[in-house]
């Protein structure tokens, strides 16, 4: 066994089948490796999970995680990263390892967007940006809710097309689930979200607006330190909702803790941005989440049909 095999913990009966190469990452459950396979030579990132045992063994949500996963993997969908192989790791005590394998791409979404600093033209924006909700959709219509979506997510192919992934926050919803305080990156965080309420898939969309948004700008949009800050800095590009509008049983978080005397529109934080592309983001940005547009409408929304017009 190779010192990384040993180090991530690799069993024996796996030694034959991954090479790890080195550390790649981590995310919201795990760490995440780039290894090879052995007896093919293909690439693979491996993403090493702890999971806690009960008296029964492997507890049965983690069952229905894994399962989930196979499920996905079965419609092979473009924009969805493919789960290559699922095998155990060591059990040290109450514990066991387990190694999700994946194929690998180079970089995310971020990175992408770090690289390309003078900005991607229109076409390019909007192909993203159609993958992305293509992706969305499709775990949607599967009732599944990623719930972390972020650049860092996002996987890029070498040839520029998106592939959703890290899906160890994914759970199958129910419309009176909670996010627990480890879900969805700060900045990339929706109102419910923030005010600590339930959720649905409304959630991912309001990623989704942050991130096209971001493909324009170049730097995110909302960029909050607190759950509190996080609100005000999206109060003062989007207005701060009416007390009428703010939920009841928000009682972490008061509707008159905000003092907002200006807005910054969009549109000065992107001066190229179309008009059709402005009102989808604002239709993703809306505080009520029962009120933001669906990932199958946005994929049928108007800037999708229009020719873009590069410069």
């Amino acid at each position: 066994m190779s010192e990384n095999q040993a180090a991530i913990g690799i069993t024996p009966e796996r030694n034959n089948t991954y090479e790890a190469i080195n550390k790649i990452g981590r995310g919201a459950y795990g760490t995440v490796y780039k290894a090879r396979n052995k007896q093919t030579g293909d690439e693979v990132a491996l993403k090493k999970v702890c999971i806690p045992l009960n008296d029964d063994g492997i507890p049965m949500n983690t069952l229905r995680e894994i399962g989930l996963l196979k499920q996905l993997n079965m419609y092979n969908h473009p924009n969805i990263v493919k789960l290559l192989d699922i095998c155990h790791g060591q059990q040290m005590g109450r514990e066991l390892m387990m190694f999700l394998v994946f194929e690998h791409l180079e970089q995310d979404l971020a990175s992408y967007i770090e690289k390309h600093s003078r900005g991607f033209n229109s076409t390019l924006i909007k192909r993203m940006a159609k993958e992305i909700l293509n992706g969305v959709d499709f775990l949607h219509s599967n009732r599944i809710v990623h719930r972390d979506l972020k650049p860092q997510n996002l996987l890029v192919t070498s040839d520029g097309h998106i592939k959703l992934a890290d899906f160890g926050l994914a759970k199958t919803y129910g419309f009176e689930m909670k996010l627990t305080s480890v879900v969805v990156t700060l900045w990339y965080r929706a109102p419910e979200v923030l005010l600590g309420l339930s959720y649905a898939t409304p959630v991912d969309i309001w990623s989704v607006g942050c991130i096209i948004m971001e493909l324009y700008s170049l730097k995110p949009l909302f960029c909050g330190k607190s759950e509190n800050e996080q609100l005000g800095e999206i109060f003062k590009i989007l207005g701060k909702p009416s007390q009428d509008e703010w939920p009841e049983d928000s009682t972490a978080i008061k509707w008159n803790s905000f003092d907002i005397n200006s807005k910054i529109s969009i549109k000065m934080i992107a001066p190229n941005i179309c008009e059709n592309a402005y009102n989808l983001i604002m239709s993703m940005l809306v505080f009520q989440p029962t009120k933001r547009i669906t990932a199958l409408q946005a994929l049928n929304h108007q800037y999708f049909l229009e020719e873009s017009l590069d410069t």
